[in-house]
């Protein structure tokens, strides 16, 4: 089964290699039909310290690494 891979914004560097990341996904409102913004934040791995507030990374699922973080760094913007 293939990982799953998203696309967010760093919203904030919560210790040594994790941050917290922002997705944003828009779906449809399923009575009036108007296109609405759903959030979550995922804590992620980030082995090499890179990502500061602000950046876009590309976060991918992975083994648990602690009691949150499932997801590690892909790829980020700089």
């Amino acid at each position: 089964m293939p990982r799953r891979v998203m696309q967010g914004v760093v919203s904030s560097k919560s210790g040594d290699k994790t941050i917290v990341v922002n997705v944003e996904r828009r779906m449809m409102h399923p009575l009036y039909k108007k296109i609405i913004r759903r959030s979550k934040r995922y804590h992620v791995h980030d082995e090499e310290n890179r990502c500061k507030p602000g950046d876009m990374v590309r976060i991918e699922e992975c083994r648990p690494m602690s009691k949150l973080k499932r997801w590690t760094v892909v790829a980020d913007g700089a």
